[in-house]
């Protein structure tokens, strides 16, 4: 007897228009400086300087502190899951200068994020605009379709362009899928486990499950 075949499909809840994508797990069948002139370091160096190293970053993102301090907020949102869903999605928005995001085919599962600090690892475009890298320490990648975790060791940069607009620090881009902490990922699977009523959809996420802890 053949063994029938499933797949996970990921629903789009968009309640609110520009609002991002809501997840739903549904089974079916079947380091360089750029040479920029002095005054543009100097005004990152005071940018950054201005901020005490215990200070807390505003929600609005003031241009009067670091724009590493944008992209750090970000990223750290971003692993606690922030945008797996529109009402936690507005915690990012004050960091950001796009609306609204494309349903995510997967889910990028990381173990640690690196934000330098120093200006000197950053690439200065002028004085209201620089390049940031960041370092993910990737473990792997959950595809949404198949609801399945491939494990996938590796180190992933990623420049954020971050600009002055209207005053404040905002991220312009790039717009990349989800990367989400590993403990916010087997929250975010046992949380779709709880909420299934069919037994063959709550074996599969329980194998998501048990992958996503091996890889820890």
């Amino acid at each position: 007897m053949r063994r029938e075949r499933t797949r996970i499909i990921i629903s789009s809840l968009n309640t609110v228009q520009n609002q991002p994508a809501v997840y739903k797990i549904v089974l079916i069948g079947s380091i360089s400086v750029s040479r920029t002139c002095l005054s543009a370091l100097l005004v990152v160096v005071l940018l950054a300087l201005a901020m005490p190293a215990n200070a807390q970053l505003s929600p609005s993102g003031s241009m009067r502190r670091s724009p590493a301090e944008v992209v750090k907020r970000y990223v750290l949102l971003d692993q606690k899951g922030a945008r797996l869903d529109a009402a936690s999605f507005d915690t990012v928005t004050p960091y950001i200068d796009w609306k609204d995001e494309p349903a995510w085919g997967r889910i990028v599962v990381v173990q640690k994020t690196t934000v330098p600090e120093d200006y000197r690892q950053w690439e200065i475009v002028n004085n209201l605009e620089v390049i940031i890298p960041v370092t993910f320490q990737v473990l792997g990648a959950v595809y949404l379709e198949t609801a399945s975790f491939v494990p996938e060791d590796r180190t992933e940069e990623v420049r954020f362009r971050v600009k002055v607009v209207g005053n404040y620090w905002r991220i312009l881009s790039p717009v990349i899928p989800p990367h989400v902490g590993l403990k916010r990922m087997v929250s975010f699977a046992r949380e779709a486990a709880v909420h299934e009523s069919d037994d063959r959809q709550r074996t599969v996420l329980a194998t998501l499950i048990d992958s996503l802890r091996k890889a820890n």
